[in-house]
């Protein structure tokens, strides 16, 4: 019995024992794991653990020996051990592609981690989730271990319905994933309606997530349901809440006379607004004064929105969530209901309006001699669109023509003197669509950037520099006051180099010594190159190597505009990042150095809000241009390649100024593939090439308005 006893007991206190060490082992993998650069002998593993008992500390450094004889680690010095297993965990946005597979895009990492589509473990394009990077070679790879935060709470797509159950198919071609939806959850959507569905349940075993309609948009391939589409895949608000109209609608129009009083009353100070034909919200307009002195004061007022957005009321809430307006082809989603927007706010002639104000005295020179910032009232006198005030450029005649020379002429200066200092200077175009009654697409134009709206451009620079400066500036204050900065970095050199390899298809060469020579560079090789055919495709190149601008609040200057210090001033009726910098501009002239809680987060928040923007713009180029095309099908154009991918070549047909792809598998003369490094399509067989600057004959072979698409055949 005893011996029963005995062995009964010494089996528990092995069982225990191996449960310890069992226990211990994974509690060490997860510290070489949280800390795979680290090496630590067993004395620092039990302080860690906290054990202190001679016979455990003992049974770790065993644990340590026999992971190192196993291969999970290396012993780099007597009793110290490394981490082998090179597996990291990180966090980033997954973008997926066509074929299932995808990205994990990590702000502060130079390179995106690829993962296999058996590695995404459900996650869905835009998905904030945790990565275990593997230990590979080359392009970084990894898996998803844990989707953090699902960005696809609603899906936007195209209801096909059948006899017992329906699928929502996702609009955006990124979610590779089919919605079931019940036939009692369609909220009575016809078989092909746009709707708005909301992922419910996801089972295990099921192939595809359920969900239910939320919003019915309506038929397909209508304007108004294909924009709300592109908006709501975005992720971008249509319509503003109860609460925030209402508050709205509660300002009035009228000005206060005792808040006149508090402000610098420019009302008899001739000021006008220069601003596109169809605009609505005007928020910034240019008032003139000749001097005795001979210099020319010139005050840059904008729409002082903060008066009437008070932080954290309803307004500012939802201004913060939408971040800015949205442009689309056919409409604006503000990001201020329209009684503030195109009403209140709106610098409209013959109305008087609180402003925040930039005023400047200049001289001959353009070179500023005293500047002043400031509340103020004003009174536009006159309404310019660009093309009045290019004519008046342009013949010296009209009314007011004398200022807007005189303003000008002060620009010019500017924008010399700006590039002569590294500035990046762009010749922007932009396609335009000229739209029916109906807002269908009948024709397109390029509308290009000319002297009236570089006088406006620059000025609102001068605007957005000194205020920047004057807040940011460390050797006018003793202490730092956190702002919200526009900045941008130095470009990517290894874009560089591939911008460099695709010149010398134009025998031209692109040499530099030092990044900050890059800018200077390019605009010798814009000068050179403005007068021919290829240049609006080079100067787009050019822009592709440059870093994004964003929203930050550590200032590390704007590269492309050449400036120290830059904030976004100018535009807070559209643009949150304004609104934010007019409050702290405010402060700081009152002497208040206020701490704004979150200011960090709000920078990041608004630079996505500025990219889904982007994104939603460019969507709605698309869509109306597939929509134009769609007559067109089996007609011929002569046109220009203006993009080169492993897939095929973007072909911009002159006469239409609209694009399509030529796919390399529509090419039946030969097998093509793209050479990266000679940055052409190239026959296997012929060694035929096609080159970007390349003119071609192009016929449009199908269009899909759904997709947003337009397919090219080559002709010759």
């Amino acid at each position: 019995m005893t011996k029963k006893r005995k062995s009964r007991h010494s089996g528990g206190n092995k069982k225990q024992r191996v449960n310890l060490k069992s226990i211990l082992s994974e509690q060490i993998v997860g510290i070489f794991q949280a800390n795979p650069k680290s090496k630590y002998n067993y004395k620092q593993i039990a302080s860690f653990l906290d054990v202190n008992d001679a016979q455990n500390r003992k049974m770790i450094y065993g644990i340590l020996v026999d992971m190192a004889h196993n291969g999970a680690l290396k012993e780099v010095s007597h009793g110290k051990f490394q981490s082998i297993e090179t597996r990291v965990i990180l966090q980033g946005i997954i973008e997926t592609t066509k074929r299932g597979a995808g990205y994990v895009v990590m702000e502060d990492d130079e390179d995106d981690i690829y993962i296999a589509q058996k590695n995404r473990r459900r996650a869905l394009n835009g998905d904030l989730v945790e990565v275990k990077l593997f230990s590979k070679t080359g392009k970084p790879e990894g898996e998803i271990v844990r989707i953090i935060e699902s960005a696809n709470k609603l899906i936007v797509g195209t209801l096909e319905i059948s006899d017992k159950f329906a699928f929502l198919i996702p609009d955006d071609f990124k979610l590779d994933i089919n919605l079931f939806i019940p036939l009692s959850k369609i909220k009575g959507a016809k078989n092909g309606y746009k709707a708005v569905a909301k992922i419910g349940d996801w089972p295990e075993k099921a192939k595809n997530p359920f969900g239910e309609i939320v919003e019915i948009l309506g038929k397909t391939e209508s304007n108004d349901a294909e924009m709300k589409s592109i908006l709501l895949s975005n992720g971008i608000p249509i319509d503003f809440p109860e609460e925030v109209m209402n508050e709205a609608n509660r300002i009035n129009l009228a000005l206060s006379q005792d808040e006149i009083k508090n402000r610098r009353d420019f009302r008899d100070v001739l000021t006008f607004t220069i601003d596109p034909v169809d605009a609505k919200d005007f928020d910034d307009a240019l008032s003139i004064e000749y001097l005795k002195n001979g210099n020319i004061e010139v005050g840059i007022h904008i729409a002082d929105v903060g008066h009437y957005v008070t932080p954290h009321s309803a307004l500012d809430k939802e201004a913060l969530l939408r971040g800015n307006s949205v442009y689309m082809v056919d409409r604006v989603i503000p990001m201020l209901p329209e009684h503030l927007s195109n009403g209140v706010c709106s610098l409209r002639p013959n109305e008087e309006k609180f402003t925040f104000s930039a005023v400047f005295e200049l001289n001959d020179k353009a070179e500023i001699q005293n500047e002043w910032f400031g509340k103020t009232a004003i009174l536009s006198d006159r309404r310019f669109a660009y093309e009045d005030a290019q004519e008046r450029i342009e013949t010296g005649k009209g009314d007011l023509a004398k200022e807007i020379l005189d303003l000008d002429r002060l620009a010019k200066i500017m924008r010399k003197a700006r590039i002569g200092a590294g500035a990046l200077e762009i010749v922007s175009s932009e396609i335009r669509f000229e739209l029916d009654e109906d807002g269908h697409p009948i024709g397109t134009h390029k509308k290009t950037t000319k002297d009236a709206n570089k006088l406006v451009e620059e000025f609102m620079l001068l605007t957005n520099k000194q205020v920047a400066k004057h807040v940011g500036d460390v050797t006018k204050r003793k202490t730092t006051i956190p702002n919200i900065y526009r900045v941008h970095d130095k470009p990517d050199e290894k874009k560089v180099e591939m911008f460099r390899i695709f010149l010398s298809k134009f025998n031209k060469d692109f040499t530099y010594g030092h990044p900050d020579e890059i800018a200077g560079k390019m605009n010798t090789l814009f000068e050179e190159m403005k007068d021919e055919p290829e240049f609006p495709m080079i100067q787009s190149m050019a822009i592709r190597t440059m870093s994004k601008a964003v929203y930050d609040t550590k200032n590390i200057g704007h590269y492309g505009l050449g400036f120290r210090y830059y904030a976004h001033f100018t535009s807070p009726i559209r643009r949150y990042a304004d609104l934010m910098v007019h409050r702290i501009l405010l402060e700081t002239l009152n002497n208040k150095n206020k701490q704004h809680k979150g200011l960090g987060e709000v920078a990041e928040h608004i630079s996505k809000t500025e990219r889904r923007a982007i994104n939603a713009e460019r969507d709605s180029q698309k869509y109306f241009q597939a929509y134009y095309l769609k007559d067109k099908i089996g007609e011929s154009f002569e046109g220009t390649i203006v993009g080169i991918t492993d897939w095929g070549m973007y072909v911009e047909m002159d006469e239409l100024n609209c694009e399509g792809m030529v796919s390399l598998k529509s090419l039946d003369d030969d097998h093509y593939f793209f050479d990266q490094k000679a940055y052409s399509i190239v026959g296997a067989n012929t060694e035929n090439t096609y080159n970007v600057g390349d003119k071609v004959v192009v016929k449009i072979a199908s269009v899909s308005v759904a997709k947003k698409q337009v397919d090219l055949t080559m002709i010759n």
